[in-house]
């Protein structure tokens, strides 16, 4: 290696040779870096890392549970129903799941059964329950 290759630096693009054009400076080739860099970190920044989407997986499931638990308590207090226990039993349970389901690392899994076990406890709710 010569003093000249070891004045570059490592993260520097090297610019390839064109016939007609002229050579970027060192300058341009630099902000042409950072540019690239800055995009790469706002991409990075936006998405969530896998301990992160399992850590808001079991938040929203733990809102979830407490929602339907305190939902269950007052359908309960209005009409003591079996069905009304079933329904919300059930979706207490499955609140529980998608918790364990996102500890282990299946949360798009449990992302999933979440929002349509939900949605189908609210709507059996709404069409089983008079």
């Amino acid at each position: 290696m010569s003093t000249s290759d070891q004045d570059q630096s490592v993260d520097t693009p090297i610019p390839a040779p064109d016939a007609g054009a002229a050579a970027e400076t060192e300058a341009e080739v630099e902000a042409e870096a950072e540019v690239e860099t800055e995009t790469e970190t706002e991409v990075e920044d936006r998405r969530l890392t896998p301990r992160q989407a399992r850590r808001l997986r079991i938040a929203l499931s733990s809102v979830g549970m407490v929602a339907m638990a305190v939902v269950l308590g007052l359908r309960i207090a209005s009409r003591s129903s079996v069905l009304v226990v079933g329904v919300y039993g059930l979706a207490l349970i499955l609140c529980g799941i998608v918790i364990e389901l996102s500890r282990t690392g299946r949360t798009r899994l449990g992302s999933w059964l979440l929002a349509v076990g939900l949605v189908a406890a609210i709507g059996s709710d709404w069409l089983l329950i008079p």
